[in-house]
């Protein structure tokens, strides 16, 4: 229930001014912190399932925020990098996340965010 408002709320952000849609926004953030990945790669960092990822690559492709480079030694591997407009993008969109972020996390003390941290590093074996 927290993941949807949260992600409804992130989504509003960049939705409307840069027409991403959520798994876009997600494998966008991936591949602006760990390039060049595969679309399996996006799918482990992201927990999304390959459908997911492929449709959303397949339209930032389309729409020249992500290469797509086959490798020279085997044609089955793709890695996929931000071009310069999506790393453009993702610099327009990332501080407007960040500072959603802030505001959400601002209604807990220091202890709560600690807590909070600790317990979601648990739930997700980090």
């Amino acid at each position: 229930m927290l993941n949807e408002q949260v992600s409804r709320s992130l989504a509003a952000l960049y939705s409307d001014r840069f027409g991403l849609t959520p798994p876009e926004w997600r494998a966008m953030a991936v591949l602006a912190g760990f390039q060049p990945l595969s679309a399996n790669g996006i799918c482990q960092r992201t927990n999304m399932d390959k459908v997911r990822v492929t449709r959303a690559i397949a339209r930032m492709i389309e729409a020249g925020l992500v290469s797509r480079q086959e490798d020279e030694t085997d044609r089955r591997y793709v890695s996929l990098r931000l071009t310069a407009k999506g790393a453009e993008v993702y610099g327009q969109i990332l501080p407007l996340v960040q500072a959603r972020e802030a505001e959400i996390l601002s209604t807990l003390s220091a202890d709560e965010i600690t807590a909070l941290d600790t317990i979601l590093r648990k739930l997700t074996n980090d």
